[in-house]
């Protein structure tokens, strides 16, 4: 997973990295032949990685959770404090608490980070089904990337987009979107030389990413006298770090739990 502690910047900064960090994970990881690369494109670089479709990846994990014995509940909360008295035990309320609360971590009472915000990403969801995948940056417009990723199952193919840090706007851009789109039909092998009508737009979308200055925070806290588990402010990487943060969280949670059986047990 991307390092805890490094700030969730716009976008991962090593689309023209020669040798990115991450490039031993994948042992197909190539650089393009100069003489294979798209006009304009200086340097490019190809590897096999995993694309999941949210809506069916999300519904999985909700039947997971349901096959475990998870209850689900909605509520509107003012103060993390009150989530406590959300769970389903037969105590009146719960020992500990996992704040997993998003960008509305900026807002909660007892939490209130100021150090997240909102990193407005908007994308456009096309029902053409797009390979290979792409990704790069070509510097022209500030906090805006292009990128093709097909989607599992029938999913379409998402194509994007922005990283704009405090927009809170959820409303799509059409400006933005043509240049969404048109980027894509430039350099994408399958579409080049065509114009944007050749796209079977599905829907236009916006979404808030949960970034927070400074990187992700993973970390235990008492508030009122209870303990916290904080898990959130993962920018724009939350499905790649997902399973690396939730193991740390359950660590943290197991550290808690045996220091207060430690106490009950010596208070006798």
């Amino acid at each position: 997973m991307a390092d805890p502690k490094a700030d969730t910047g716009p976008f991962s900064g090593t689309f023209d990295d020669e040798n990115p960090w991450w490039a031993a994970l994948f042992p197909d990881f190539h650089a393009i032949a100069a003489d294979d690369l798209p006009p304009g494109v200086a340097s490019g670089s190809e590897w096999t990685s995993v694309c999941i479709n949210p809506p069916l990846y999300l519904a999985w994990l909700v039947g997971q959770c349901r096959a475990a014995g998870v209850v689900l509940r909605r509520a509107r909360l003012q103060h993390i404090s009150e989530a406590a008295a959300l769970h389903d035990g037969p105590a009146a309320a719960a020992d500990l608490v996992v704040n997993c609360t998003g960008l509305l971590a900026s807002r909660l009472g007892g939490v209130a980070d100021a150090s997240v915000v909102p990193a407005r990403g908007q994308t456009v969801l096309v029902r053409n089904a797009l390979e290979p995948m792409i990704a790069f940056d070509d510097g022209r417009v500030e906090g805006e990337v292009c990128y093709a990723m097909c989607r599992a199952s029938g999913g379409g193919t998402v194509l994007g987009g922005t990283f704009q840090l405090g927009n809170w706007d959820a409303a799509p851009d059409p400006r933005v979107a043509e240049r969404i789109m048109a980027r894509v039909v430039a350099v994408h092998p399958q579409l080049r030389g065509q114009g944007v009508e050749v796209l079977d737009v599905v829907r236009h979308q916006v979404g808030l990413r949960p970034y927070r200055k400074g990187g992700v925070r993973v970390e235990r806290e008492k508030i009122e006298g209870r303990w916290v588990v904080h898990n959130y402010g993962h920018g724009g990487w939350g499905y790649q770090g997902s399973y690396g943060c939730a193991e740390r969280v359950v660590e943290l949670v197991e550290e808690i739990v045996a220091e207060m059986d430690a106490v009950a047990e010596k208070s006798g």
